[in-house]
């Protein structure tokens, strides 16, 4: 076998081998219970610049540990406009974890996280200043879930994004 076979059959053994790690979920906000977010606010129509609330705000005191809701890679930490301070974590099945408006990031880049684990504060940055305090949370997802189609708002945006609030829930 060549070696560019067998560095596409490793590739493609661990492509697999990411879909099989167990997700086991967990609130990623200290404390919070579902009175902390609102039920419905997935997907909301009309939402700002971004038109569509991708994922769950989860609110609390500021300062309020934010902590790793799966296992996973962290592979940015940085502060955007819009999110302010965020983390994003590549966690198991290949979901995205993404985490903003937060006050202090208390990881770095390309660390492991395990479940639990701090990786933030609640805070109000980016376009959260002057806003009660919150976690912006969502899922996403590299590889399209199709069957979500659906004749929503940015309906081909959503077969990139997982509902935070199902996971929360279980």
């Amino acid at each position: 076998m060549t070696l560019k076979k067998k560095s596409f059959l490793l590739l493609f053994v661990l492509f697999l081998l990411g879909f099989l790690i167990p997700q086991r979920f967990t609130m990623p906000v200290e404390g919070a219970t579902k009175s902390s977010y609102h039920p419905d606010s997935f997907w909301f129509y009309p939402w700002g610049k971004s038109i569509t609330h991708k994922g769950v705000d989860i609110f609390a005191k500021n300062g309020t540990n934010v902590r790793s809701s799966t296992s996973g890679l962290v592979i940015y930490t940085r502060q955007l406009s819009m999110g302010g301070n965020v983390v994003l974590v590549l966690g198991p099945k290949w979901r995205l974890h993404y985490y903003a408006h937060l006050q202090d990031i208390k990881t770095s880049q390309f660390s492991w996280l395990d479940k639990n684990e701090i990786l933030s504060t609640i805070g109000t940055s980016g376009n959260a200043k002057g806003k009660a305090p919150h976690l912006h949370y969502s899922i996403a997802t590299p590889i399209p879930y199709f069957w979500r189609l659906d004749s929503d708002k940015q309906a081909w945006i959503k077969i990139f994004y997982l509902n935070p609030i199902v996971y929360l829930e279980e």
